[in-house]
């Protein structure tokens, strides 16, 4: 391959009457021009090459935001829908506390309400055995006036 150094240096015999060979010039002429092909050529491909690597490179990079965008959004749905669901449990835990304070007046009033129940039960079982022991103790008395005046 020429170099820009070997056109530099390069020297042509000079004929006494036309100046340079012409054989030698054209020989020169063409290595210079297949070698200007093949560096054209190579240059050709480089920005070629190049092109596509930077056709690839905003690809990549298009790829690149699209990805970062759909992280943040995957991030921003994940946190709104812990947030929800947080509040969701909220809303559930007082509504069961609520829920669990109105059984528990609901209980508390029933346990009253039985226990009256009981205590008037006493109270008239109390009246009943009294009665009972007031009959008993009447009948206990004509039986022995039975039983005095029988003798």
């Amino acid at each position: 391959m020429i170099t820009p150094l070997d056109i530099e240096n390069k020297k042509f015999s000079k004929r006494a009457i036309n100046g340079y060979n012409p054989e030698e010039v054209d020989d020169f002429l063409d290595e210079l021009t297949v070698a200007y092909e093949k560096i054209y050529k190579e240059a050709t491909d480089a920005k070629q090459t190049i092109e596509n690597m930077n056709a690839e490179l905003t690809k990549y990079k298009s790829m690149e935001t699209t990805l970062q965008n759909t992280l943040v959004m995957a991030q921003t749905t994940a946190e709104d829908v812990k947030k929800v669901a947080k509040q969701q449990a909220e809303v559930i835990i007082t509504e069961a506390q609520t829920s669990a304070k109105e059984e528990l007046v609901k209980i508390n009033s029933e346990i009253k309400l039985k226990q009256k129940e009981l205590d008037d039960l006493e109270k008239q079982f109390d009246i009943y055995k009294a009665k009972m022991e007031s009959l008993l103790i009447s009948q206990l008395e004509l039986l022995k006036d039975a039983s005095k005046s029988q003798q």
